[in-house]
């Protein structure tokens, strides 16, 4: 046995809309110490599902209840998770009544055989095993909503995707952790891109594109959804590990390649290896991200420039 490490990321984007940058520190910490602590009495998902489910609570950042509004005004929401021994994963899609989605792809993955549910029925699901209720859009989401669709250009701006997404500043939370065991987990939960057209589902909840995890390695992604899904990014960077056993240099490598494939302003992604390396890399202006050493000092690194 030895000490775990937990790796958290608030999203990655241009963040230009955050009025006070030190209380995304202090959810980032707060995430962190909750991962931490609760591998105590429990496992890799339980610091996964306890880290992302204060970021879920925060009303800030774009999940749960921070979620962002559809183009219909509408919070619609993903997650998954997934344990590394097992490769046994578990994500909900497009769902509206959990207010913490992480804990109800969290149940699919332990107690049904499946490994995504989405829309109505994961709904009454989540209403079945007693979840909390979402209570609707927060403020800041409202205003936000408001002003993107009072923009004169908006219906362009919903159908030129990644032009779009560029322009909002952040997106998915995220974790990856190792047990004192040596289990790796990765989860992810967002409210998706604003404005995005109703049904429409994000990276989050498809595993190997928004999350991946084996025995060897956790990577957690964040960005454009649709540019995540094309490239399944989390599975690519494990590829390249399995081929050079170097955490930094596979995650440098899969930013290297949506450089060139697909431009700036797109994605960022957060690993962890079975060595304990930790590690966090964006293309975007900003990826506010952190991990707790060994020594149990929290560091925290991405964050824009104010």
């Amino acid at each position: 046995m030895s000490e775990p490490i937990i790796v958290v990321h608030a999203g990655a984007g241009t963040w230009k809309n955050v009025e006070d940058i030190n209380q995304i520190v202090d959810i980032l910490k707060e995430s962190l110490e909750a991962g931490y602590n609760s591998y105590k009495n429990g496992n890799c998902l339980d610091m996964v599902t306890s880290a992302i489910e204060v970021m879920e609570n925060s009303g800030i950042l774009n999940a749960g209840l921070g979620s962002t509004l559809d183009y219909v005004g509408n919070v619609t929401m993903d997650a998954g998770i997934v344990n590394g021994n097992s490769l046994k994963a578990g994500a909900v899609a497009a769902v509206t009544y959990p207010k913490n989605p992480i804990k109800l792809a969290r149940f699919v993955l332990e107690k049904t055989p499946h490994l995504l549910i989405a829309g109505q029925y994961a709904d009454k699901l989540a209403k079945k095993i007693n979840l909390e209720k979402h209570p609707g859009p927060s403020k800041n989401s409202i205003y936000l909503w408001n002003k993107l669709k009072n923009n004169p250009n908006v219906e362009n701006f919903v159908l030129e995707r990644i032009n779009a997404a560029k322009q909002i500043g952040y997106d998915t939370v995220g974790s990856v952790a190792i047990d004192k065991d040596g289990c790796l987990s990765a989860g992810v939960s967002t409210g998706g891109v604003s404005l995005k057209l109703p049904g429409r589902v994000g990276d989050s909840p498809i595993f190997g594109a928004g999350y991946y995890a084996n025995k060897k390695i956790a990577v957690a992604a964040t960005g454009i959804g649709e540019v995540i899904m094309t490239t399944l990014l989390s599975y690519k960077v494990s590829e390249i590990y399995e081929i050079n056993g170097n955490l930094m240099e596979s995650m440098n490598n899969v930013i290297e390649y949506i450089n060139k494939g697909f431009g700036k302003d797109v994605v960022g992604i957060i690993g962890i290896d079975y060595k304990k390396n930790v590690y966090g890399i964006y293309n975007t202006e900003a990826m506010p991200w952190g991990y707790i050493t060994l020594d149990k000092k929290i560091v925290i690194k991405g964050l824009p420039n104010m």
